[in-house]
């Protein structure tokens, strides 16, 4: 059910992109969808056909690459979309370039995004990403990086350059809300803390805060003055981006002269936190 309601709002979200700012303003996007664009510009076929013919091999690739399961709500979910497409009807909200890509693009990374969150995909590009970086030498983002500024080119030759230039702005406004939904608030942070009271600060996490440690046991460096220092333990914790601020004040609070490293982490599995849903 919770899949289902994000995969909804976000074919809700990327049919009103799509209709109220991108299709009418002959504007493309990234990706698979950018390929139903310029085709329907190119055609003049009903975007709503192209949507699900484009996406075909991509769910295809998806059931082999992914799972079963994956295909089948990413088959719905573009389905819906071609559905909405093809019957809702959407005034035009601004005239304004910038703003169509902008927004266009905010709200088609939108639905992108959620409906990922539910376990599928309504843009089948990084299907294909991951089926070629295990092919060959290039990376899921190395691939996708590629495949748009052909995209692009393409589209600069037939279209318009103008068109182009204002596609690619549609498509980073796109990527960077697709990010924030995916890893936004959730983004986790490791928090690694070398300090002479680690034993303080390591029941100040598990006790106060209710967060899991690690604890490594490091050899001596040298410190401010040259001189060697005493071996020592290192805490390392993993919180999400909201709770950062928390643990470096309550750290502050026992050693201010702690040496505290931060650094994003990818995802996490397991441990004192909480689980993100499967893509």
């Amino acid at each position: 059910m919770k899949d289902m309601v994000f995969i909804s709002l976000g074919v809700i979200m990327a049919s009103i992109g799509l209709k109220g700012f991108l299709l009418p303003n002959h504007f493309l996007d990234g990706g698979a969808m950018g390929v139903s664009l310029l085709l329907q510009i190119q055609l003049g076929w009903d975007l709503s056909i192209l949507i699900v013919l484009v996406n075909i091999p991509f769910i295809v690739l998806g059931k082999k690459q992914v799972s079963m399961s994956f295909a089948v709500k990413s088959s719905i979910a573009i389905f819906a979309l071609a559905l909405l497409v093809h019957f809702i009807q959407i005034p035009v909200i601004t005239a304004d370039n910038l703003l169509i890509a902008v927004f266009g693009g905010f709200f088609l990374g939108a639905g992108i995004g959620l409906s990922i969150r539910g376990g599928s995909v309504i843009d089948g590009t990084e299907v294909l990403a991951i089926w070629v970086s295990r092919r060959s030498s290039l990376t899921v983002g190395d691939f996708i990086a590629l495949f748009n500024i052909v995209l692009f080119g393409f589209a600069a030759l037939v279209v318009s350059i103008e068109t182009a230039m204002y596609s690619m702005l549609t498509y980073l406004a796109a990527s960077k809300t697709i990010d924030f939904i995916l890893n936004g608030i959730e983004e986790y942070i490791g928090i690694m803390t070398v300090s002479d009271f680690s034993l303080d600060i390591q029941q100040t996490i598990t006790q106060k805060l209710g967060r899991g440690v690690t604890v490594f046991r490091s050899d001596g460096g040298f410190g401010k003055k040259g001189e060697t220092q005493s071996d020592r333990k290192i805490i390392f914790c993993v919180v999400t981006r909201l709770e950062v601020t928390k643990v470096i004040l309550e750290i502050e609070k026992i050693d201010p002269d702690a040496f505290v490293i931060q650094y994003p982490i990818r995802d996490t599995k397991g441990g004192m936190i909480k689980k993100r849903p499967l893509h």
